[in-house]
């Protein structure tokens, strides 16, 4: 039996087109960048569409990797990462799964509640001395503690469980079940996407913020990548504007201060890179399906 080709249209050749490329348009930036970390001091200096190095040097990468602090650093901000993402989401999922019940007494209230904490803040002033007050200063609960709740995540999340069909719950009840065993060995199961797209947002979250740990961490030995690497960039620069003043001109180290850049980019945001296309498939269906009820 023949089987019957499909014809082409010109929606569909436009269609790919157009996706082709934004695809190329989203991508380049991120290849020039890899391409920019690899060069050496020459090519970064000059002008023009770079797509391949004329020689791969890893110099900016020995450079970052050999800062003082960057390796602990680096450890810091995955432990910092991790342990943030669990508590995120655990405690967003104790949050959700009973505020998507209708029969929760003052349910409204614990939802207006959580939403004005939303929207008002006490100020960073506060913030620090609450932290300081509960000895969290130099302390890795400071960077984690304070984030562990997020209201945003929690009402996603409730919507999320509240699209769950009432019956799975009812016949698990009918067989003895409480509520807990409910959430670990139904609820959670069937809510892999929701899941999944609220542990993407608090592991970005985690591994790019910086401004706490500028602000609660004073030794060196707990610092994150993020302030390591703003630290070594900000230094970069005050020798390069030192070199300029001066009457140097430009120096070989000053034109590597672009590899430097661009190597400490990629290093900055290789995990969470190569994490994403695992959850990727979870991310749209979480986040539209987490949306649609009230």
């Amino acid at each position: 039996m023949a089987v019957k080709k499909r014809k082409i249209s010109l929606f569909d050749i436009l269609n790919v087109t157009g996706f082709t490329l934004f695809s190329l348009i989203v991508l380049y930036p991120f290849w020039q960048t890899v391409v920019l970390s690899f060069s050496d001091a020459e090519a970064a200096s000059s002008l023009g569409v770079n797509l391949w190095p004329d020689r791969w040097i890893p110099d900016a990468y020995a450079f970052v990797f050999s800062y003082q602090n960057i390796m602990i650093a680096y450890l810091n901000t995955i432990i910092r990462t991790v342990v943030g993402t669990v508590l995120i989401v655990s405690f967003t999922v104790l949050a959700a799964y009973p505020l998507s019940k209708k029969d929760l007494p003052y349910r409204n209230f614990f939802t207006i509640f959580f939403l004005i904490a939303m929207f008002f803040s006490g100020g960073m002033i506060p913030d620090y001395l609450l932290i300081k007050n509960l000895g969290l200063i130099d302390s890795r609960f400071a960077l984690i503690l304070p984030s562990a709740v997020n209201v945003f995540f929690i009402i996603i999340m409730r919507n999320y469980f509240m699209t769950i069909d009432k019956g799975l719950e009812e016949s698990a009840i009918v067989d003895g079940a409480n509520y807990f065993q409910i959430l670990i060995k139904i609820i959670i199961p069937i809510s892999k996407p929701v899941i999944a797209t609220v542990a993407l947002w608090a592991a970005v979250y985690h591994w790019n913020e910086w401004f706490h740990a500028l602000i609660y961490i004073q030794d060196d030995a707990l610092d994150v990548l993020q302030t390591v690497v703003r630290d070594m960039l900000v230094a970069m620069d005050l020798t390069q504007a030192g070199s300029q003043m001066g009457g140097g001109g430009m120096s070989n180290a000053d034109l590597m201060l672009s590899n430097v850049r661009a190597a400490t980019v990629i290093i900055s945001i290789g995990p969470i890179v190569l994490i994403y296309p695992f959850v990727q498939k979870y991310f749209v269906k979480g986040i539209m399906i987490g949306s649609l009820k009230g």
